[in-house]
Parts: structure tokens; C-alpha cells; sequence
């Protein structure tokens, strides 16, 4: 007895609705839509199987594999042999392409759940049939599990790989990328139910997240914008040219912060050489590094006190005339 979810006519009828309604949605203008009606054309001309025909193809790929190692290991097999296993190797071929072919409306169907999440269809039909050749090489018809039952696990895994490595800007670990998608599905699904949003303990309770996580995990679930996207009616402007950099100096500062420079230079050129050197270490003007006593006075082969002193010095300097003046304005 063979454990199946749907007979296969219901497989059948439910892989042919979703081809239907997938044709029935394509833009008509677009190029990508005739591409998926071809498509959707080639692979409704195979006729879907039925478990005890899924079992004698698999049997038939089987003994063709086997047919297969047996002429690449036996190497004084005569000619009649030899031909006789290379005809059970074509038959498992055959029988290979057949249970392909048969299911590849199965991989559209479950690829038509993916649309709208950042990968065109056809590129999830693509990801999906690679899941459908693993299910093929690792399905055991003696387990008594329909191969389609069997088969969309394998389908659905590797959809879901293909979209967290190629369906965002910025790539995330495929185990990340399953927790974002649980954790953005139980956010809708809390969203109908309680009528707002859930709050982050809400959601880690329902989800087994814990709730230092949540606020990561949503904030990666958001899709990166660029810059040089253009916006408006007219589309003129990229989107950089509305944004505020909060870290940018305001022309009135950046004027200000340049005419404070040029007077610090001039009051410093009204020192000695050795006064400017140790003002300048002391307050890192240069490099924006300040200096601690003794490294200026292992610098200039002087006393950490002695160093204290020429700061002090020059201190009282800059408090008092001209230099004062200069500087006092920019203290308010």
C-alpha cells in the first residue's frame, strides 16, 4: 500500500489549475511572459503518473545505474553482454527523463507560491527542477512514499537555497534567511489575528525566537534601497538627493569650522617653534591624536613637569591680547 497525500488524478487536476492560472496572469507584452507560456506548453504534453508507473520507471533507473556500473567496472564483458547492458542503461535514461518530465508541473506549482519575493519565475522554476533531480537520485520506490510526496521536500528546499543566495542585494546565511521568512510569516499571520502589530515579545513567544533577536531578524527582512533609484513624477531625482545625512556639516559650520583653522594657524605662527610643536602633540591639531605628557617629552628629550610647563606658558600666552581676540569669538 503505497502512503499518498491526493490520488494522482487531484495531482493531476491541481498541477494543470496552477499551470492555467499561471498563463492566465502573465503581462501578455511581456517578453519573459512568452517565454513561460513555451514553457508551460512543452511540459503539459507529458501525462502525469500513477504510483505503480513511478515504481517502474524508478525500477528502470535503477537498473540502468547498475547496467551502467557494471560496464564501466567489468572490463572482460563480451560484445553481446556488453551491448545487452548498454540497452538497459538507454532504457534507464529514458525512464529518468520520463519521471523528470512528468513532474515538472509539480515544480511550477510549488514555484508559483515563491513569486514576488525578489526572483522571476522562471529563474524558481530553474532552482526548483535542480530540487527535482535530487529527489531522483535519492528516491527509494521500495520505501512505499509516492515520488511527487517525496519529491516536493526537495523542491521547496532548494527554492528556498536559490532565493537566499540569489534573490537579495545583500546575501544572508540560508539558516538566517529561514528564520527571517518564518518570522516575517507568523508577523502576518498575527497582524489578521490581533488586528495591529505584534509586539517583539509577542512574536518571540508565537515563533521560539528569542527576543533579542527579533528586532535583527525584521530589520534583515527589509530590502535594501538604492541611492541612485530615481523618484518623483518625473523621475529626475535619484532618491540620494531627498535623504539628509545627519552626519554632514551645515554650510554656516563647515565656514565657520574653516575660518577657526585659519586663525588657529595664525596665532600658533606667533610662538616658537618648539611652543607650536608641543600645543599642537598636546591638542592632536594635526592628526586628531592628542598626546599625553610624557610621549611629547620623549619627543623632544624633556621632563613630563617640564613639558607641563611650556603648555602653561603658552596658556597664558593665548589668553591675553591680540591672540585672545583673535580666538575669544569662537567660545561663545
Amino acid at each position: 500500500m503505497y502512503r499518498v497525500q491526493r490520488s494522482s488524478q487531484q495531482e493531476a487536476e491541481m498541477a494543470t489549475a496552477t499551470a492555467n492560472r499561471i498563463d492566465a496572469d502573465l503581462d501578455a507584452q511581456s517578453p519573459a511572459a512568452d517565454l513561460v507560456r513555451v514553457y508551460l506548453n512543452g511540459i503539459g504534453k507529458t501525462a502525469l503518473l500513477s504510483a505503480a508507473d513511478e515504481v517502474e520507471l524508478a525500477k528502470r533507473i535503477e537498473a540502468g545505474l547498475y547496467a551502467q556500473h557494471l560496464l564501466d567496472t567489468r572490463k572482460r564483458l563480451g560484445e553481446r553482454r556488453r551491448a545487452e547492458l548498454a540497452a538497459v542503461v538507454r532504457e534507464g535514461s529514458a525512464a529518468r527523463s520520463h519521471l523528470l518530465e512528468a513532474n515538472l508541473r509539480l515544480v511550477v506549482s510549488l514555484a508559483k507560491r515563491y513569486t514576488g519575493r525578489g526572483m522571476p519565475l522562471l529563474d524558481l522554476i530553474q532552482e526548483g527542477n535542480l530540487g527535482l533531480i535530487r529527489a531522483m537520485e535519492k528516491f527509494d520506490y521500495t520505501k512505499g512514499f509516492k515520488f511527487s510526496t517525496y519529491a516536493t521536500w526537495w523542491i521547496r528546499q532548494a527554492i528556498t537555497r536559490g532565493m537566499a543566495d540569489q534573490s537579495r542585494t545583500i546575501r544572508l546565511p540560508v539558516h538566517l534567511v529561514e528564520q527571517v521568512n518564518k518570522l516575517a510569516r507568523i508577523k502576518r499571520e498575527m497582524h489578521q489575528q490581533l488586528g495591529r502589530e505584534a509586539t517583539d515579545e509577542e512574536l518571540s513567544e508565537e515563533s521560539g525566537i528569542p527576543v533579542e533577536k527579533i528586532a535583527d531578524l525584521l530589520e534583515h527582512s527589509r530590502d535594501p534601497v538604492s541611492l541612485d533609484m530615481p523618484v518623483g513624477s518625473d523621475e529626475e531625482a535619484p532618491l540620494g538627493d531627498f535623504i539628509e545625512d545627519s552626519e554632514a556639516m551645515s554650510a554656516e559650520n563647515a565656514v565657520i569650522s574653516e575660518l577657526l583653522h585659519t586663525d588657529i594657524r595664525y596665532v600658533l605662527a606667533t610662538l616658537d617653534e618648539r611652543e607650536q610643536q608641543v600645543i599642537r602633540l598636546r591638542f592632536g591639531l594635526d592628526d586628531g591624536q592628542p598626546r599625553t605628557l610624557d610621549q611629547i617629552g620623549k619627543l623632544f628629550g624633556l621632563s613630563r613637569e617640564r613639558v607641563r610647563q611650556i603648555e602653561r606658558e603658552v596658556m597664558v600666552k593665548l589668553r591675553h591680547g591680540d591672540r585672545a581676540d583673535r580666538l575669544r569669538s569662537y567660545a561663545s
